[in-house]
């Protein structure tokens, strides 16, 4: 059987969006465009904000700057869509407010809204936006290069995991770049290291990913009362699921594209 991709994903907005497309474009030390190209502060003046923003050094291990689903588990009850300029906020497929991205002032008006909407969030948010430096995990723990940026899954590790807890897991709780059918539940973990290829792409698979406790989140709401992370730990005595991938080339790749080693 070929390894193959069964789905492609990208977040818009750090930690908040989740969007399915059927292919997307890569690009060479960055990922998949489009991808967490935009992301909220968190209780930064404007001009600290606009620094975040531009500034990798700015970032580095200021977490607690960044509205993430690990320290706002409410955001996880909305969702961003993306087409071109317009970037749509909605909650449960409900459209809240559609705003242009080209349009500075019209960033106020989105994080005007989700105070609104979410009062108990630390004052004041911004939306920040940088297409060449995306708002990636590593763009803010990583000390020199922004790669490890686009996330492998394997389908059959999921249903593993499922299996051996006998709970109900959504895939989407992994939050997923790239998902994959055709090899062993676990195998991806023997590729890191290796290149592996898509669609004539080339990609380094990095190293594993470990996961925090956004993935106790259910889909599309705050509740986090199934404990996956604990889970993980518990029956594979690691964190992890899913690899790190760092593209180093350009091109498109598709749903159904197979994987080659």
């Amino acid at each position: 059987m070929s390894v193959s991709i069964s789905s492609i994903n990208y977040c818009p907005v750090k930690s908040i969006s989740f969007q399915t497309v059927s292919d997307c474009k890569i690009r060479k030390n960055i990922g998949i465009v489009g991808d967490r190209v935009f992301a909220f502060s968190k209780g930064l003046e404007s001009n600290q904000a606009q620094l975040f923003e531009k500034n990798l050094d700015e970032r580095r291990g200021k977490w607690n700057k960044i509205l993430t689903l690990k320290n706002s588990p409410v955001l996880n009850k909305y969702n961003f869509k993306l087409n071109g300029n317009r970037l749509t906020f909605t909650q449960k497929n409900n459209e809240i407010l559609t705003i242009d991205v080209s349009k500075t002032n019209e960033h106020e008006l989105l994080s005007n809204k989700i105070l609104e909407l979410e009062s108990s969030l630390q004052k004041p948010i911004f939306l920040m936006k940088n297409k060449d430096i995306p708002f990636f995990d590593t763009s803010i723990s990583n000390k020199t290069l922004l790669t490890h940026s686009i996330s492998l899954i394997n389908n059959q590790s999921i249903k593993d995991f499922k299996n051996k807890t006998n709970q109900e897991i959504e895939t989407q709780r992994f939050r997923g770049n790239i998902f994959v059918d055709g090899i062993e539940a676990w195998e991806e973990r023997s590729w890191i290291g290796k290149i592996i290829k898509i669609n004539n792409i080339s990609f380094k698979v990095e190293k594993n990913i470990p996961r925090c406790v956004a993935i106790n989140l259910k889909p599309n709401t705050d509740d986090n009362s199934l404990n996956l992370l604990q889970s993980l730990k518990k029956t594979y005595n690691h964190f992890d699921m899913g690899v790190y991938l760092t593209a180093l080339d350009d091109g498109p790749i598709n749903i159904g594209d197979n994987i080659s080693l």
